[in-house]
């Protein structure tokens, strides 16, 4: 079904009138109920409302982010313009009675970007703590933790192209048509692009194109300038019994999705063209669950995409089978819980599958397919969520830096004088009484937060790295203080100079 623009036009009016925003409604409720909800527990916010005067702001609220019905009348005045037909028809509510009750969930969002601050509403399908049971098949998800760190890590440069490789809601293809001049937005289910349309309609976007179809099937023979996707990564037993939830599940046997859209990628990038995705991936026998990407990467393209993958989160066979068991919405200690538990063990058993990992995928198709390829597999396992935000322009950053710091000879690089990234600190740490310090460590606030051990002479190398002096001549006066061969020191620092640059400690000019 096509939403006529006029009602979405309609419903942000109605929005924009009742003030239904991310600060709006934390106020309505409090701090502490806003974190309760981000545990699936909406009793202290209802209790809350309950002490306030009804308002169209905590209508909307009570009704799409709590799941609980409203009456006809107070839907009414939440939605003027509207109207509760015109909600009806938008099939964001059940009005066959005088008590409303939702069809969808609709919730504000805020976000901030290299644009600026930015907010939207989002429509998405009804989660477990409206439905009360477990999720459809055909579920269409919102704004969730993947979303947020996608939207993150995507690099925010102007570009002409953007490819969004299952969209879903189509929080990605919105985020990306703030730097994009053409957005294609594509998704093997239909349910998922009416939402993600209404979406785009409901916020005023229109330089999205929205296309059925899976992976790259829709976009055969286009290139563009940036792929994101956050593909259905999520490794599912093949068999009847087990949901195969569209939004999570490609249809393919253990992380085969995710090699595909890895694989095929190059061959949809122009020159110098970028992918930022999440994957998961397989540690299966001896072979490392890096190992395996790296293995996909560089056999592609005849090995002319730049990549740097990141592993977050590494987990168990039993711990992944309960994270997604739970996120569909089934219960530990039911026997539909038993099942799947079976379900996914058996597979991992059958398959030899000792792990899976989850991280970053960020490709980079070389414009100048002589030179060597960039290739950077590390693991990082800092708290989820950790400064995620800006990811995006400092993974640019640090690409860029990189670029520059490898076209460079070790003489060239002396040349040059560095300064020390702000958001960096050194740690010192002693044993009680003792002079000299046990440990040393640099500490990045931003980016990855980053923890990187250093010993005296690299420590008084970054400290030197004020942008006057030149990193020969920091060398030379270390050489001179700690009484050592100058050409022995530079042999042992430059390289991590170089390790450094890359992971913007150090800056270049």
């Amino acid at each position: 079904m096509r939403v006529p623009r006029s009602l979405a036009q309609k419903l942000s009016a109605d929005l924009t009138a009742a003030e239904f925003t991310v600060s709006a409604l934390t106020e309505l409720w409090g701090e502490d109920a806003e974190q309760a909800l981000h545990r699936n527990h909406r009793v202290p916010a209802l209790r809350r409302l309950r002490t306030q005067e009804p308002t169209p702001a905590s209508t909307l609220a009570t009704l799409f982010v709590l799941g609980m019905p409203v009456d006809r009348s107070a839907l009414h005045e939440a939605l003027p313009t509207l109207g509760v037909d015109g909600a009806e028809e938008l099939d964001l509510v059940d009005a066959s009675g005088d008590s409303i009750r939702p069809n969808r969930d609709l919730r504000p969002y805020s976000f901030i970007d290299a644009t600026g601050a930015g907010s939207w509403w989002i429509v998405s399908d009804l989660g477990e703590l409206a439905l009360g049971r477990e999720l459809g098949e055909d579920h269409v998800l919102g704004v969730g933790g993947a979303s947020l760190s996608l939207a993150g890590l995507m690099l925010q440069k102007p570009v002409q192209s953007v490819l969004d490789l299952g969209t879903g809601c189509g929080i990605q293809a919105m985020h990306a048509s703030r730097h994009a001049q053409r957005v294609v937005a594509t998704d093997i289910s239909e349910r998922a692009l009416e939402m993600a349309r209404l979406n785009a309609e409901l916020n005023g976007i229109d330089n999205i194109e929205f296309r059925h179809g899976s992976l790259f099937e829709p976009v055969e023979g286009e290139l563009f300038d940036q792929i994101v996707s956050n593909p259905p990564f999520v490794i599912t037993p093949r068999r009847a019994d087990v949901p195969a939830y569209e939004y999570r599940d490609g249809g393919l046997v253990g992380d085969a999705i995710v090699r595909e859209v890895i694989t095929q990628s190059a061959a949809h990038l122009t020159p110098d063209g970028t992918v930022q995705m999440l994957a998961n991936w397989e540690y299966s026998g001896a072979t490392s669950g890096l190992d395996r990407v790296a293995s996909w990467v560089e056999g592609t393209a005849d090995g002319v995409l730049d990549s740097w993958v990141i592993e977050r989160e590494v987990q168990s066979p039993e711990e992944y089978a309960e994270t997604w068991i739970r996120d569909g919405g089934t219960r530990p200690g039911s026997p539909e819980y038993d099942t799947l538990s079976d379900a996914w063990l058996d597979d991992f058993d059958r398959r030899g599958v000792r792990a899976v990992g989850f991280g970053y995928v960020i490709l980079r198709l070389r414009a100048d397919s002589s030179g060597s390829t960039w290739n950077r597999y590390e693991r990082l396992q800092t708290p989820a969520g950790q400064n995620e935000t800006g990811l995006g322009v400092h993974v640019a950053q640090c690409m860029s830096a990189a670029d520059r710091a490898r076209s460079m000879t070790d003489a060239e690089l002396a040349t040059c004088s560095l300064t020390v990234s702000g958001d960096v600190t050194e740690e010192r740490h002693f044993w009680p009484g003792a002079e000299d310090p046990t440990t040393m460590m640099l500490r990045q606030g931003g980016g990855f937060g980053r923890t990187r051990p250093v010993d005296t002479a690299l420590s008084a190398l970054v400290g030197a790295c004020d942008g006057e002096l030149s990193l020969g001549a920091i060398v030379g006066a270390l050489a001179q203080l700690l009484q050592v061969d100058e050409e022995a020191l530079a042999s042992q620092l430059v390289p991590q100079v170089r390790e450094l640059v890359d992971d913007g400690i150090l800056l270049l000019p």
